[in-house]
């Protein structure tokens, strides 16, 4: 895979993987030199739809990890080997690719290279800080449909980074900030419920 292609691109090969699992490592592999951006709209991706838990505990945890690497200024992504060695179903990845293929697809289209304050180191770090607190958000989203405006939060900022898009990136973490005050809600209601019944 030439290190230019699109991230549709990627996860039509991702998806065409032998086996029937594939590894967190497998998937790096496939990632290569782009792997902290394209790592983040994988990480996303599983979250546009409404997945039982511990999907989206995984990928909060795995994007809470990439997102402090990209704080930091690592150049490339590092994760533990008992990670890599996790395993998701490819006919999981395969769904998932294939309803969000057409959709990367028509944004790549109308994507280009503009606002490239984000490819600066400072301006990446502040990505991986913002990035940081939508994992955080994931973490804790309400179940099934909370992760929804989170995962294409997270999929339009590592499109935007893919692509050198700063407009993507923008509009990404602008739906992030709605997706953090659904959820940010929801934790609220919990919180108050269980304060409520120690109070009886």
């Amino acid at each position: 895979m030439s290190p230019s292609a699109r991230t549709s691109e990627v996860l039509t090969v991702l998806a065409a993987q032998e086996g029937d699992r594939l590894t967190v490592g497998d998937i790096v592999a496939v990632l290569k030199d782009r792997a902290f951006a394209l790592l983040i709209v994988i990480l996303g991706l599983p979250n546009c739809l409404p997945m039982p838990p511990p999907i989206p505990l995984v990928c909060g945890l795995l994007l809470l990890l990439v997102a402090l690497q990209i704080t930091v200024g690592m150049a490339s992504p590092w994760l533990p080997s008992a990670l890599l060695r996790r395993s998701v179903a490819r006919k999981d990845v395969e769904r998932a690719a294939k309803r969000a293929v057409p959709l990367l697809r028509r944004l790549e289209n109308w994507s280009r290279p503009r606002m490239s304050l984000f490819e600066t180191a400072i301006g990446m770090r502040g990505v991986g800080l913002l990035l940081l607190a939508l994992s955080l958000a994931l973490i804790v989203a309400a179940p099934l449909v909370g992760q929804i405006p989170l995962g294409l939060a997270i999929c339009l900022v590592g499109l935007g980074l893919v692509e050198r898009d700063g407009v993507v990136v923008i509009v990404g973490l602008a739906v992030g900030a709605v997706g953090v005050l659904l959820n940010a809600g929801f934790v609220y209601a919990i919180v108050s419920g269980i304060i409520s019944l120690f109070h009886h």
